[in-house]
């Protein structure tokens, strides 16, 4: 079967990111984080629906109890989309002017991870850090600070943990063991450094079959690794900057991908940038992703 790509929401988004398919819902929940929206794509019927956070969104998860948890510039909420209303759960880096949330997911058992980084214009810092969201709402910081935390994403046994950090000088994807019960990370490594390809390494998931799928950012691509670490695939985009992927669609076969219209070289060479893009034919399925169980 050939790789067929479509754009399916010509949203010219300023910054696209954040994509996860609920598959009790069916739907793609997505955002633009410098408009602060977070949308929601109904494949089926064709239609995407569009809600003001209020502030720069970044991530998100759908919740068990409704509603979803997300990831924003100033910290973790609660979000009912259907009233516009927003809980403060938790504004770890007040102290740090400049820092905002970017990348996150949920773990296999439903707690949320998501990294910050600055975002204010000024020379690049080490100052993102990755936070896991707990159940009871209590948040803790892990692994050593990095410039634009991104990546996150688990083995299909939940056994391994997945980031990367995308900075030029950096653009690495590390693994780590992970326990499935007290949520604890640890034994991070190396896993593929993106010097041999020409995106960095951006929003990503992993399929069923282990292999960790990543958006190249600034590449024009899309690319699969296997679990030991090594190229498999890349896959051509028609935008420079595709930002995360995931999979959804009834059977999982479906490869969605954010981009970002911000900042792109030849606006009149890709004029979808900015755009969720579906990518079929890719002769693999994904894996459901768990809801927030706080």
């Amino acid at each position: 079967m050939a790789v067929s790509i479509d754009c399916v929401v010509a949203s010219r988004s300023r910054l696209g990111e954040g994509a996860v398919w609920d598959v009790d819902d069916a739907r793609l929940w997505w955002v633009d984080i410098r408009a602060g929206l977070v949308h929601c794509h109904d494949p089926a019927g064709g239609t995407n629906d569009s809600f003001e956070v209020g502030e720069q969104v970044s991530s998100l998860a759908r919740r068990d109890a409704g509603g979803l948890v997300i990831a924003t510039e100033s910290g973790l909420y609660l979000f009912d989309p259907a009233e516009g209303t927003r809980t403060c759960l938790a504004t770890p880096e007040a102290h740090l002017e400049g820092n905002r949330f970017n990348d996150g997911t949920t773990d296999p058992q439903g707690r949320f991870w998501a990294g910050t980084m600055r975002d204010d214009g000024g020379q690049p810092e080490r100052r993102g850090w990755f936070y896991r969201l707990d159940a009871d709402h209590q948040v803790s910081r892990h692994f050593d600070p990095v410039f634009t935390s991104n990546g996150l994403a688990f083995s299909p046994d939940g056994r391994v943990m997945y980031y990367a950090d995308t900075n030029r000088d950096v653009q690495t994807v590390w693994a780590c063991d992970y326990d499935p019960d007290s949520g604890t990370p640890s034994n991070s490594r190396v896993f593929f450094h993106c010097g041999e390809i020409a995106g960095r390494p951006d929003g990503a998931t992993v399929d069923a079959d282990g292999c960790y799928w990543f958006a190249g950012v600034g590449g024009w691509q899309v690319v699969r690794v296997t679990p030991q670490g090594r190229l498999d695939r890349v896959i051509e985009m028609p935008v420079e900057k595709p930002s995360k992927v995931m999979f959804g669609g009834a059977g999982l076969d479906v490869l969605f991908v954010t981009s970002i219209g911000d900042g792109v070289g030849d606006r009149s060479g890709q004029p979808e940038a900015g755009s969720l893009f579906a990518i079929t034919g890719t002769g693999t399925t994904g894996l459901p992703q768990a809801r927030f169980v706080g």
